[in-house]
């Protein structure tokens, strides 16, 4: 064992300067042709993220000067940061196989178990995906703005925040709703560019129906020159007469466009001066002592 080792080791020391020299050899010519096209991808990888970003930047910005309020720069911010991740991803991606091909990787099995993974990853990841998707285009077709009162996934209220993941809705009662966006199929917006207060006044059959409509139309004439309401207030407001007759008594159905979640205060100030209203000039109640005055507000798109 001995003797074989003295005559082994002199070999292997006779070959270390060989080695060095093929390790010189090989590091020269990676330095001198793969380390240039190396820096020049990820040189290029890093021109073209700074641009990227640069013309997102420069989009939002100028998407955010025309807005009319600053309701949508989230939404906005938000659309361009997801398209500059994904551009990101994608350039660098595209980079590093080139670097590996460049330092004689075989990039085929280094694919096919990418591919794999990526298949793995978005099965078990199917729902969360399918939540960025859906936010993704509910930012991009601006189908809801924070602020508006929307009905999604069977729930009503204002919404409070969105982004890619989820919706957050707040009701009447106060309750917070985090609505995922998956579950979001049919977006109904109440508010959308005006909202639309449907009052219904009910009294008695016998009262004349000029007379009635000709109250109605003087009460809003007066809610929409008062300075208090006439900004919130668009278009006429219209009293187009009787909608239901029955039972002793006839409903007068009473039409006014809004801004977005000002019918509440406007229907509250109509039913007070209507109330006064119909005491001053004697309008005989539908029953026992009673006037009717409903509201129903309801969004239609402009």
């Amino acid at each position: 064992m001995a003797s074989w080792i003295m005559q082994t080791t002199p070999l292997a020391e006779g070959n270390i300067p060989a080695l060095l020299r093929d390790w010189r050899e090989d590091t020269m010519t990676f330095l001198r042709h793969d380390a240039p096209k190396i820096v020049f991808v990820l040189a290029m990888a890093y021109l073209l993220t700074r641009m990227a970003r640069a013309v997102a930047r420069k989009s939002t910005d100028l998407h955010v000067r025309k807005l009319p309020s600053g309701v949508r720069v989230q939404q906005v911010r938000t659309v361009a940061s997801v398209v500059t991740s994904v551009a990101v991803v994608v350039i660098f991606f595209d980079a590093a196989l080139q670097v590996l091909s460049i330092l004689g990787f075989n990039l085929g099995p280094m694919l096919a178990s990418a591919g794999i993974a990526g298949l793995a990853i978005g099965f078990g990841a199917q729902t969360l995906v399918h939540d960025f998707i859906n936010g993704f285009f509910i930012l991009l077709e601006n189908q809801y703005d924070i602020g508006d009162t929307v009905r999604i996934a069977g729930v009503k209220g204002a919404v409070e925040g969105m982004n890619l993941r989820h919706t957050v809705l707040r009701d009447d009662d106060g309750t917070v709703h985090f609505v995922p966006n998956s579950a979001i199929q049919i977006v109904s917006n109440t508010t959308r560019d005006w909202s639309q207060l449907a009052l219904r006044v009910t009294v008695a059959y016998s009262e004349p129906s000029e007379k009635v409509v000709k109250l109605l139309r003087e009460v809003g004439e007066e809610v929409r020159r008062d300075p208090a309401f006439a900004e919130d207030i668009v278009g006429t407001i219209d009293v187009p007469g009787i909608e239901r007759v029955g039972n002793g008594e006839a409903e007068y159905l009473m039409l006014v466009k809004t801004r977005p979640n000002k019918h509440f205060g406007v229907s509250r100030e109509l039913r007070r001066r209507i109330k006064e209203s119909f005491e001053k000039n004697g309008v005989q109640a539908a029953g026992p002592g009673r006037i009717y005055v409903a509201d129903q507000g309801t969004g239609k798109p402009s």
